[in-house]
């Protein structure tokens, strides 16, 4: 039974590896500019995510990855699981998730001394608004 267990389990990490390497199609960057906030103080953020999924396993942010994958949906936006308004059962509200999930992985590697990206100032992320 033990044996059933860890083959299972090393048929899924290499089903759920195969997938990322294979996700030629990745777009080079992600523009988050989520509308509908009532005060929109800051300007969207430019995310590099080929750049991301280079080094990083896609469960590390998508947290439903897994499961998705596996009933052979896509992966979806941040947005249509958190609100940007309220929280939703377990799900955080959209900005939390996003702040959340960043700058726990970029003061991680700064705390191991290695390039982190911006997690301190808001213009680290947010690029400029722009007037209308």
């Amino acid at each position: 039974m033990l044996r059933v267990k860890v083959v299972g389990i090393l048929l899924g990490t290499f089903f759920l590896a195969a997938v990322g390497l294979n996700a030629g199609d990745l777009p080079e960057i992600i523009k988050i500019d989520e509308k509908g906030y009532e005060k929109d103080k800051k300007g969207p953020v430019e995310f590099a995510h080929k750049k991301h999924a280079d080094f990083r396993a896609c469960i590390d942010c998508h947290h439903n990855y897994k499961d998705v994958v596996e009933k052979g949906l896509p992966v979806g936006k941040c947005s249509e699981g958190h609100d940007p308004f309220k929280k939703q059962g377990k799900a955080i509200r959209l900005q939390y998730a996003y702040h959340k999930t960043c700058k726990k992985c970029h003061k991680a590697l700064a705390k191991a001394g290695k390039p982190a990206g911006p997690f301190k100032e808001c213009g680290g992320c947010h690029k400029p608004k722009q007037k209308s």
